[in-house]
């Protein structure tokens, strides 16, 4: 008999068994964290329009809106929201906080 090298069924689906027990584990423990995920996110980027209004104050002397920021080339995109949906206001004294009324209404 020739001398074959490679796996065997029985390797194979041990591997395959050892794979998906692994996914068991971890794709409840990644889901159940995605709200945690939001929320650190959406203060990440209310932290970095907060920067961005301090540069802005700096740059012309005064408060500005979500359109100022947008049209001035200091934030990017269309829209003024959290990764996770949630609108965000600038008040008049310059305050970045999630916004009262949701988006699209």
């Amino acid at each position: 008999m020739k001398n074959q090298k490679g796996f065997t069924l029985i390797e194979m689906m041990i591997v395959l068994f050892v794979i998906s027990v692994l996914l068991i584990i971890t794709v409840p423990n990644i889901s159940s964290h995605s709200s945690n995920i939001n929320k650190k996110g959406c203060e990440a980027y209310m932290k970095m329009v907060e920067a961005q209004v301090q540069a802005y104050k700096i740059d012309k002397n005064g408060t500005p809106t979500i359109a100022q920021l947008q049209s001035g080339g200091y934030l990017k995109g269309e829209a003024a929201a959290c990764p996770d949906g949630t609108a965000i206001e600038i008040t008049a004294e310059g305050i970045v906080q999630k916004s009262s009324t949701t988006p699209g209404s």
